[in-house]
């Protein structure tokens, strides 16, 4: 059975998560459509989280994905790194006020119970991978689970555990990676690489993620191996996503030459190497951008959220994480439902 059929989807999209970006209306509109949306939930708090669910369901009947970031209790309850001198610095400068949390991220375990006790149709898990007894649990709940992998070995490791399908995420995408191993960084692998050599070593089912913006690139990872197409950065600039409005000229901006299209894989804005448009930031602390010399994930992303808020606040698209990838240059400004129409008719 195709993963289309076993989705129970009419299209071969899928809206990717995008946490802090995507929202409950984005999600119901692509599964409404007949793709499969999608909802980051990696950085919402349980009880809102649930929320969102029964709201999604409100909308829609039919198969919606959530997204969670595994983390292991360590490193979403501890901060044992200094704040940076640079970001400290940077702080007292532009009279930036903080209070760093006694969490720097929300709680995966309490997160994943919200899966349980209100099941959805499809969980996808990014950052890490979960247990072959927690696929199952969510297996026997109706919910199909999904995979990311930035390399062959992280999409063998889901298949070995029972994951229905794996996101293999090419280093196009925009926003953060979801991969976990030293080689999904050491050698980072373009999308239609990726794909072949994961085909290789595992007959999975396959979702394609990086760069994907048009109808053309959809059919071409489909005749690569992969069986569905995950869009993020095109969706960013529709409707129904959640970005503010500074993020989103941003983007269109770059679409239409008024900035940079350039992208950059960067750790500075969380300690976790994501993909996003080159700005003053990117260049002003290039020097500190070494993994060594920076808090890890998620310490640094609660530590740099100050000058982020403080930055939305000013419409300062200098300061803010603008993640997007590296097909950036063909975003629109347009409905979420005219987007979907035109990739579907012309596949």
């Amino acid at each position: 059975m195709s993963l289309l059929d076993t989705l129970n989807l009419t299209h071969p999209i899928v809206q990717a998560p995008m946490a802090g970006s995507t929202t409950p209306e984005l999600a119901a509109t692509v599964s409404n459509f007949g793709g499969l949306g999608s909802l980051g939930s990696g950085m919402t708090a349980p009880g809102v989280l649930n929320t969102q669910i029964d709201t999604i369901k409100s909308l829609t009947d039919r198969p919606f994905m959530i997204n969670l970031m595994v983390l292991s209790k360590q490193e979403y309850t501890t901060i044992d790194t200094e704040l940076p001198t640079w970001l400290s610095e940077y702080y007292q400068d532009n009279t930036i006020e903080y209070a760093l949390p006694k969490c720097p991220a929300q709680n995966f375990s309490d997160q994943l119970q919200v899966l349980y006790d209100n099941p959805v149709p499809v969980a996808s898990f990014t950052f890490g991978i979960i247990s072959a007894e927690q696929v199952q649990r969510l297996n026997n709940l109706g919910t199909r689970v999904i995979g990311t992998a930035n390399h062959p070995l992280e999409a063998k490791a889901w298949a070995d555990i029972g994951a229905d399908a794996v996101c293999v995420q090419g280093v196009e995408a925009g926003g953060h990676r979801g991969g976990w191993l030293p080689q999904s960084e050491s050698d980072p692998l373009g999308l239609l690489t990726l794909i072949g050599q994961t085909r290789a070593c595992t007959d999975i089912p396959l979702i394609a993620a990086g760069g994907i913006m048009t109808a053309q690139d959809i059919k071409a990872v489909q005749t690569a191996g992969a069986e569905l197409a995950q869009l993020g950065t095109v969706f960013l600039t529709t409707d129904k996503c959640g970005i503010n409005d500074t993020y989103k000229q941003a983007l269109i901006d770059a679409s239409q030459g008024n900035r940079s299209a350039e992208t950059r894989l960067t750790r500075l804005f969380s300690g976790k190497l994501a993909r996003g448009l080159f700005n003053d930031y990117l260049r002003d602390f290039a020097e500190f951008e070494s993994a060594n010399a920076l808090p890890p994930y998620p310490q640094l992303n609660a530590m740099t959220k100050f000058m982020r808020a403080h930055a939305s606040q000013n419409m300062d698209a200098e300061h803010l994480s603008l993640w997007a990838g590296q097909g950036v240059s063909l975003v629109k400004q347009e409905s979420t439902n005219e987007l979907l129409n035109r990739l579907v008719k012309e596949l």
